[in-house]
């Protein structure tokens, strides 16, 4: 069996490998006919800039994107400055030069890898898929009995922040990095799945659409995984069968065929304010023009935020989208799980979290209220501040840097719920439901602890649960995301998820400590 494991990591790492210096591999050469309808589809109207471009572009033969985009960007700031300088706002180039990178290589790209789809696909995604498999099933007949034992995790260098934790980081977060700011970079990986975009949307695939079959196979691979690692326990195969589900169907697939059928692309799952550019103007525009979906959208995606997300969190908890239907949390679930105790419990992580995800739960709603105002009142400001400046500065901070490439790149150092805990304004707006108004509760028997510390070592949110269990007092938080590891790693069943009245939400220690007043009382008349 370690055999098939050492065999399957091989094929995996070269997998890997093969996916990684894709990028840097192709020639693309751009002719007239291409950059004409590069000008169209970017819809520049600068004479300057087209023969400008012109000039540099057409029928040059490259074998690297390495230049081309600090290239594009340059011309384009070059034409903006002269016609910016002689009042032609018209002829003002909007476009981005990482953006024509990316469009002049996919339609001008030529030789193997374009032009073998199918093989490429099998020599990365086929043999990291099956790598991986072939590296993780030997575990059922190597595990042995169900249950979670001692698995020496802070003795593999994988899990203790050693060398190849630190080798997975730098390549999530170089992933990450070409993803969101240098997507020429990502051209050759479009390839690999454009028959597969086309099939479902009858477009050729772009950067995002990589991002997002990437997603769903590793978390369905991964997925295996959990469901080895926590065959003993029916909540963790419902919860891991629940996000992967929620993400392949809801957030993969129906936005795909909805392009396909004429409609807005949209993932039904996403809430405000996790889905921040809801209510920007170019959305709310783009539904009101599509009719009847689109005004169906609007209202569902209000309806969503407003009265499912609160009424949901008050019966199960905000488990019921963290740990059930949010991607974010299906990935921190799969991939992210040998990761999971690298969450810091001290008290001072504790309070950055507070006034992190918090605050950025308040940028997100003072932004989106900017955006209204300036959609209603046709203004561009909001008491001398640009709104598309806002919404810019939160884009870049929130949505690219700490949503992507912080909150998965940093997985094998700081734990898998980075972004959930300190950054996601969704699980801040869940957490006040929870935490006040919800009839969900951990419950302890303090009885039983024997003080092993799975639980707490466990916990992906930087709760110290067996400080909990050792009082015998019901865990009531704001972060905690109900994942339920900490019950199923416990060997005694001292945790336990209940759904129950509010009155159940009470401080057991509280009970004793007044009985024990009313003892001492008694003690002291007689």
């Amino acid at each position: 069996m370690k055999t098939i494991k050492y065999l399957g990591l091989v094929i995996f790492l070269i997998g890997l490998g093969i996916f990684t210096v894709t990028p840097f591999l192709g020639n693309f050469k751009l002719d007239q006919k291409g950059f004409d309808e590069l000008i169209s589809s970017q819809r520049i109207k600068s004479e300057l800039l087209i023969e400008d471009l012109s000039t540099k572009l057409i029928d040059k033969d490259f074998s690297s994107a390495t230049f081309l985009a600090p290239v594009l960007n340059n011309a384009i700031d070059k034409a903006n400055a002269t016609h910016i300088k002689n009042k032609e706002w018209g002829k003002k180039v909007y476009a981005s030069g990482d953006n024509m990178a990316a469009a002049i290589r996919k339609s001008s790209s030529y030789g193997f890898i374009p032009e073998n789809k199918g093989t490429m696909w099998f020599l990365t995604f086929g043999l990291g898929i099956i790598g991986a498999l072939m590296f993780i099933l030997p575990n059922v007949v190597l595990l042995g009995k169900k249950g979670i034992k001692n698995d020496g995790i802070y003795l593999k260098s994988a899990t203790n922040r050693g060398l190849i934790a630190w080798l997975v980081f730098f390549f999530l977060v170089s992933f990450y990095i070409i993803l969101y700011f240098y997507s020429e970079y990502a051209v050759n990986w479009t390839f690999l799945v454009d028959p597969i975009s086309e099939a479902l949307s009858g477009n050729a695939a772009g950067h995002w659409f990589v991002y997002g079959f990437m997603y769903c196979v590793v978390m369905t691979v991964m997925a295996v995984r959990m469901y080895i690692k926590y065959r003993h326990n029916m909540y963790q195969i419902f919860r891991t069968t629940s996000v992967l589900f929620f993400q392949i169907v809801f957030a993969f697939l129906i936005p795909e065929i909805m392009v396909r059928l004429q409609m807005p692309y949209y993932d039904f799952k996403n809430a405000f304010p996790l889905d921040y550019d809801f209510f920007f103007q170019w959305n709310l525009k783009d539904l009101i023009a599509n009719g009847g979906i689109g005004i169906f959208i609007l209202v569902w995606g209000i309806a969503l935020t407003l009265v499912i997300v609160p009424i949901m969190v008050y019966f199960f908890g905000k488990r019921w989208y963290c740990s059930w239907v949010c991607g974010c949390g299906g990935l921190a679930e799969t991939l992210g799980d040998p990761y999971r105790q690298h969450s810091s419990k001290s008290l001072f992580s504790w309070k950055v979290e507070r006034w992190l995800i918090h605050g950025v739960l308040v940028f997100a709603v003072g932004m989106t209220l900017m955006t209204l105002y300036s959609f209603f009142s046709e203004s561009s400001t909001v008491l001398g501040i640009k709104t598309q400046s806002v919404q810019n500065v939160y884009s870049l901070l929130i949505g690219a840097i700490f949503a992507g490439v912080i909150g998965t790149g940093f997985y094998p150092i700081f734990g898998n719920r980075v972004w959930c805990r300190f950054g996601c304004p969704l699980a801040a707006y869940l957490g006040f439901v929870q935490r006040f108004k919800s009839r969900f509760r951990i419950t302890t028997n303090g009885g039983q602890c024997i003080s092993c510390g799975n639980c707490s070592t466990y916990c992906e949110q930087g709760i110290d649960v067996r400080a909990y269990a050792q009082k015998g007092e019901n865990i009531v938080r704001s972060s905690c995301v109900g994942c339920g590891v900490c019950s199923a790693v416990c060997p005694r069943g001292v945790l336990k998820l209940e759904n129950g009245p509010e009155e159940g939400r009470i401080n057991p220690t509280e009970v004793l400590l007044g009985n024990d007043v009313d003892l001492m009382e008694l003690v002291n008349k007689k």
